[in-house]
């Protein structure tokens, strides 16, 4: 019963004070099923326009769906992460949270560019996030397209930024004992597995439950697994991973940036290749002004490219 696990975890957290390993007690184990946010990008458009035609479609296909949560640049993390991850744990449902404030973020794309101002600031910020987090049980994934980027990041920066994922990964593994978390690995078609496997474990993969792959890109399931096979082989398969199947239903056509003919893929499941498959990416957000969303900023709700991802158009 779930109920015996949480008293386990609680247990050992007065046992043990904060450090209790992020295995202390499984967040499967502990909830119901995904929580779907109410308040999502897709949820508040269809409420705020109920009048439209394809309002009906859209909360039907997405916005009841569960759908991760982004959490970026807030200077009273702890308190906004808490309240979202209490709601769900109310419910006996589990959240995925993402984890997405790092400095010089997105280097390569630049669409999505921003994050905390410093090292320091940083660390302050993920300090608030996992503490937020608490007992609460909980999925997070740690910084998207963090260890992809790396071609377009200075020696420096791309020490700076180790370092801020080495914490991140402690952090969640002292203050988060029900958390799986799952630092982020890129995509298939990026850096070779063995190059990311080594750049995950300098990020300090193996203080966390695993890796994600194909957040807020288009690979299949399939591909997606093999390639973290792949990189976990390299690793030594210890970890484990989950799959971004937001909107992999069709596959990649070779772009990144809202590419047309793109279509939902699998909600949110355990399993199906991976430990999670999970809809991490908001099906409708836009990934920039750029492929069929050209006046669209990178992170605001387009009921257009929702439709195109319901219909595979």
């Amino acid at each position: 019963m779930w109920w015996k696990a949480r008293l386990i975890a609680l247990l050992a957290l007065l046992l043990l004070g904060t450090a209790v390993p992020a295995s202390a007690a499984s967040p499967l184990d502990l909830t119901s099923g995904f929580y779907v946010n109410p308040n999502s990008a897709p949820a508040q458009w269809v409420a705020a326009n109920p009048g439209d035609s394809r309002a009906a479609k859209i909360n039907a296909s997405i916005a009841t769906n569960p759908i991760a949560r982004w959490f970026g640049n807030d200077g009273d993390i702890g308190s906004t992460v808490a309240d979202y991850a209490g709601a769900a744990d109310s419910h006996d449902l589990l959240p995925v949270l993402v984890a997405y404030n790092l400095p010089g973020r997105d280097a390569c794309g630049g669409e999505s560019a921003g994050g905390a101002g410093s090292v320091s600031a940083y660390k302050t910020w993920i300090s608030g996030f996992a503490a937020g987090v608490g007992t609460h049980p909980a999925v997070v994934i740690i910084e998207p397209d963090a260890l992809g980027d790396f071609d377009c990041m200075t020696d420096a920066q791309i020490a700076d930024r180790n370092t801020m994922l080495v914490y991140a990964t402690q952090m969640f593994q002292q203050k988060a004992p029900n958390t799986y978390a799952y630092l982020d690995g890129g995509h298939t078609n990026w850096v070779d597995a063995p190059i990311m496997a080594s750049r995950l474990s300098a990020a300090g993969v193996g203080n966390v439950r695993g890796f994600s792959v194909n957040v807020s890109n288009f690979y299949t399931t399939s591909s997606s697994v093999g390639y973290a096979n792949s990189v976990n082989s390299s690793l030594g398969g210890g970890a484990k991973f989950v799959v971004d199947t937001s909107r992999n239903g069709n596959g990649s056509n070779g772009e990144w940036c809202n590419p047309a003919g793109r279509k939902l893929g699998v909600t949110a499941q355990t399993g199906g290749g991976a430990e999670l498959l999970l809809w991490v990416k908001t099906p409708g957000v836009s990934d920039g002004k750029c492929g069929i969303a050209p006046t669209v900023p990178a992170g605001t709700f387009s009921p257009d490219l929702a439709v195109r991802l319901i219909d595979g158009t």
